[in-house]
């Protein structure tokens, strides 16, 4: 694909991703926030999620679920992704917390902290609250604005393909930041997940303080 194809493509991706978010603002919604977490899957580290409230006219092209991109990509569109928006913010459960209430309840007190975060920045800028959520397929319960979950959201709606990306990018960071300190078990690569290198570290050396102890109860440590 040519550059001049490449970004035709991207710009009309865009459109149909922002179509989510074109719909709530015709309904009357001024503010709207996309959230989205990262790592609920992994053995090790925290769960961490974003929400992100992007301007009507975000132009930021090759925002997409972040699992589609290569980790250069998400870094260069973090960037971009804070500088545009209108808020953002991000909240996160460490191990011993999902070892206590389970990964599903720590993934949406973790939703509910990045949305509380987002509100807080947008009213210190705009006088104005969030006024509807778009999440990743989650109902959070606990969360008195509207709201619309909506399947693969990452994939369909702009705002929370943008929260997975930076959700990404801020866990991915504090691996990289935990490999350091809990070296052998390669989680500046696999970024917690049970890879076979993990398992051969959690083999060689035991686990670490940040491991989730109820995601290895096969394993007989």
């Amino acid at each position: 694909m040519k550059k001049a194809e490449r970004e035709k493509y991207l710009q009309e991706k865009l459109i149909d991703m922002k179509a989510c978010e074109k719909q709530l603002h015709l309904a009357g919604f001024t503010y709207i926030a996309g959230t989205d977490e990262v790592g609920r899957g992994p053995l090790a580290g925290p769960v961490v999620a974003a929400a992100v409230v992007l301007p009507e006219d975000f132009s930021v092209l090759g925002v997409d679920d972040s699992k589609k991109l290569s980790e250069k990509k998400r870094e260069e569109l973090y960037d971009q992704i804070l500088d545009k928006a209108l808020a953002y913010g991000f909240g996160q459960r460490d191990n011993n917390v999902i070892d206590e209430i389970n990964i599903l309840e720590a993934t949406k007190l973790s939703m509910l902290d990045a949305i509380a975060e987002a509100d807080k920045m947008l009213l210190d800028n705009t006088g104005e609250i969030i006024g509807h959520v778009l999440i990743d397929a989650l109902k959070l319960d606990a969360l008195e604005k509207p709201q619309t979950a909506i399947i693969k959201g990452d994939s369909k709606c702009v705002s929370i393909a943008a929260a997975s990306i930076i959700a990404k990018v801020r866990r991915d960071r504090m691996m990289r930041d935990y490999s350091q300190e809990y070296p052998g078990y390669d989680f500046e690569k696999n970024k917690g997940y049970g890879t076979r290198s993990h398992y051969e570290g959690i083999s060689r050396l035991g686990i670490t303080p940040i491991h989730r102890k109820t995601f290895l109860k096969n394993l007989n440590l």
